[in-house]
């Protein structure tokens, strides 16, 4: 038994400059010839800047809109190198906005970690402020330069504990006992500047 014709197995797909000539009639089937050609492609893009299916997905349809707003404008000669150029920026641009939001949530979480150690913000005078800085200046002084890289690798640069206990050869308990430390040091020296935390 012959086997079946690749055409039967699969939709015969279009030219570029067809699916284009689609697009500036406006006709729906540009997206459904643009899907069955260039789909995976685009898909592998996403994914491989996203790492998750269901944003990939997405960004592939999102790509499929951008491509029907932008063509009666553009006539692309390379319709796959088009839609490969809409789908990473997409999927850089949604990789960006989700990383925002966790490093924006991370941040959140330090200020809780330091809150007992610093004083509350809505009540400071500007000459408390640059007693709070001049204090603030002093304790990074006095803490030793291990130390001090620390408490700014965790509170300046938002790094994790587990990414500072390995550039310190650490363990996290250790690294957390040092934070803790460094921050009660810190709310006795603010005190002793008459700042209350």
């Amino acid at each position: 038994m012959a086997p079946p014709k690749k055409q039967a197995a699969e939709k015969e797909k279009l030219e570029d400059g067809d699916i284009v000539e689609l697009f500036w009639r406006r006709s729906e089937q540009a997206i459904a010839e643009t899907e069955t050609k260039y789909g995976k492609l685009c898909f592998g893009i996403a994914f491989r800047i996203l790492q998750n299916n269901e944003d990939s997905e997405e960004c592939v349809n999102d790509t499929y809109l951008r491509t029907w707003n932008s063509i009666p404008a553009d006539r692309p000669d390379r319709l796959g190198a088009y839609v490969s150029k809409i789908t990473r920026r997409l999927a850089i641009d949604k990789y960006r906005e989700s990383t925002a939001k966790k490093r924006a949530a991370e941040t959140v979480m330090l200020f809780d970690e330091l809150s007992g150690a610093l004083p509350d913000r809505t009540n400071g005078e500007a000459a408390d402020k640059i007693v709070i800085r001049d204090t603030l200046n002093d304790f990074l002084c006095s803490l030793t330069p291990e130390n001090r890289l620390i408490f700014m690798r965790r509170y300046w640069y938002c790094d994790s504990v587990r990414a500072i206990s390995a550039l310190m050869k650490m363990t996290e308990a250790g690294v957390n006992g040092r934070l803790d430390r460094m921050r009660r040091k810190l709310k006795d020296a603010l005190g002793k500047a008459g700042i209350d935390t």
